[in-house]
């Protein structure tokens, strides 16, 4: 590449695990021109999230709003005031880890870390690729989906014969991608006119933190338990998945 010349990176779902970004990140070693995407759910299940959000709120990355992000938005809707049903949810997928995070920090910074949740997009078009969380209900236009579906669908998304978009790949995170048939840990993976690249970092059957650097077609992946760190060509790092193989 040239100097001027910039990388465009996608990295799957963090949730908490502070270390195994900066691991990430050091084998990415991205230069001031690079464009990092996140592709949502910094947070919950590991045990440093508010490091996780300072790391990518200050530094200035992109990032999407995520299905975990949601969860604590709704724990705590207005002013920093507690929602009780919102945070009894939170709590039950990940959200203890997350406030126990927060315990030696300023109070502030929680309501800080809040706010700027509330300004992240559902989705990014960058015109080759169409960044979101979780996918796209298949039978639904773009303007009449929410975040119900942008942070949430999975099976309905996946298991559509044909490509959402005829010009644009869909890259996600979401649905750890060994759940999906076929697919083992560690392992991207592919459907028609869809990416997942949520590799499963916090579960204990994979470990793997991934991003996939889009321009250079390169995954780097770190594992969260034993700081095992590779680099694969984007070709060996994918499996395809048959959408008639998954379960409505």
């Amino acid at each position: 590449m040239t100097e001027a010349a910039h990388r465009r990176l996608f990295i799957g779902d963090v949730h908490g695990h502070y270390k195994g970004l900066l691991s990430l990140l050091e084998a990415i070693a991205p230069s001031s021109n690079d464009q990092i995407y996140f592709l949502g759910d910094l947070i919950d299940r590991g045990p440093a999230s508010c490091q996780v959000v300072e790391l990518v709120k200050a530094s200035g990355y992109q990032c999407l709003l995520g299905n975990h992000e949601q969860l604590m938005l709704n724990a705590f809707p207005t002013n920093g005031n507690a929602h009780q049903a919102g945070l009894f949810s939170w709590f039950y997928c990940g959200g203890r880890d997350t406030m126990a995070s927060y315990r030696d920090q300023a109070s502030s910074l929680m309501l800080e870390h809040v706010a700027w949740m509330r300004t992240l997009p559902l989705y990014l078009d960058l015109g080759d690729v169409w960044l979101v969380h979780a996918g796209v209900h298949p039978a639904m236009l773009i303007q009449d989906q929410t975040s119900d579906q942008f942070c949430w669908i999975r099976n309905e998304f996946h298991r559509s014969p044909e490509p959402y978009f005829a010009d644009k790949l869909i890259i996600t995170g979401h649905t750890i991608t060994f759940t999906l048939p076929e697919v083992k840990p560690g392992q991207l993976a592919q459907g028609s006119g869809w990416l997942d690249i949520d590799t499963g970092a916090y579960h204990p059957k994979s470990g793997w933190m991934t991003a996939l650097d889009w321009t250079e077609q390169q995954v780097y992946q770190v594992n969260v338990y034993d700081r095992q760190v590779r680099v694969r060509p984007f070709s060996e790092a994918v499996t395809p998945v048959n959408p008639s193989k998954i379960k409505a």
